[in-house]
């Protein structure tokens, strides 16, 4: 069984489902996905995530507000704190840090990806961070406000092998998305053939990023299975293999 350890079900197109979101749900679990972590982007739309999802017990959640989103709620980590106290929630993000999409001084963001290690470090829960063309300051970050002491996954990695060796250094989790899939991928995937079994993970990041041969379309739960097929085609393992050690690395890190 598979497991989709980034998601953002709250924002799927449902027309191919009648626009029933019980019917995809009812789809990706026919596909062999297990278990579902839809991943919070800001505090506006958290209310409406929780709501959609609260009554499905193959469906964890994270909160937290994504790196490049400057004109929403600034969180504190006070307030992250208390939003993890729902059941549902094992984890704080996604943040971090993207140079690509923002411009300018970006101390703004620099600052939000440390009160969510604040608020992480506070609850005792992983991290889920976002890095584009941020490798230095993320990891300098991310080692002056002690996230090694609760780790966590860099999800969707796109980076290189030596900023994959730093975040493993930190006991962080490297999540591979449909990227992994597309041509111009060749780099990443050859950090996939160096990252220790037990922390790898895998993802869609849907409704963006589609895998390989559904690129350009609108991306689905369901579709970690295309991912799953790439890494064990990479590290040359039966794709029963990647789904048993990427299953088992999720539980171990969202759920001890």
């Amino acid at each position: 069984m598979l497991v989709d350890s980034h998601c953002h079900l709250d924002c799927l197109d449902l027309a191919p489902f009648d626009n029933s979101f019980e019917k995809m749900l009812d789809s990706t679990r026919s596909a062999g996905v297990e278990h579902m972590l839809c991943v919070s982007i800001d505090l506006e739309s958290y209310p409406a995530m929780l709501a959609l999802v609260e009554g499905q017990p193959d469906i964890s959640i994270s909160v937290g507000v994504h790196p490049n989103d400057k004109d929403r709620e600034e969180p504190t980590p006070e307030q992250l704190v208390e939003l993890a106290k729902h059941p549902k929630n094992v984890a704080i993000g996604e943040t971090g840090l993207d140079y690509f999409r923002s411009e300018g001084d970006l101390e703004w963001q620099r600052d939000r990806f440390r009160n969510h290690i604040a608020a992480a470090r506070m609850c005792d829960k992983p991290l889920i961070i976002h890095t584009r063309a941020a490798r230095e300051d993320t990891i300098r970050i991310m080692q002056e406000e002690g996230a090694r002491s609760v780790g966590g996954v860099m999800h969707c990695f796109t980076e290189n092998w030596e900023m994959a060796r730093q975040a493993l250094d930190l006991g962080f989790y490297i999540s591979f998305s449909g990227i992994i899939t597309f041509n111009s991928a060749a780099d990443l995937r050859e950090v996939a053939k160096k990252v220790p079994q037990d922390r790898i993970l895998i993802e869609t990041d849907s409704p963006f990023l589609a895998p390989v041969p559904l690129r350009g379309k609108s991306n689905l739960p369901a579709y970690v299975a295309h991912v799953a097929d790439k890494v064990a085609d990479i590290r040359g393992v039966d794709r029963e293999r990647i789904e048993e050690i990427t299953k088992e690395n999720f539980y171990r890190l969202f759920f001890n």
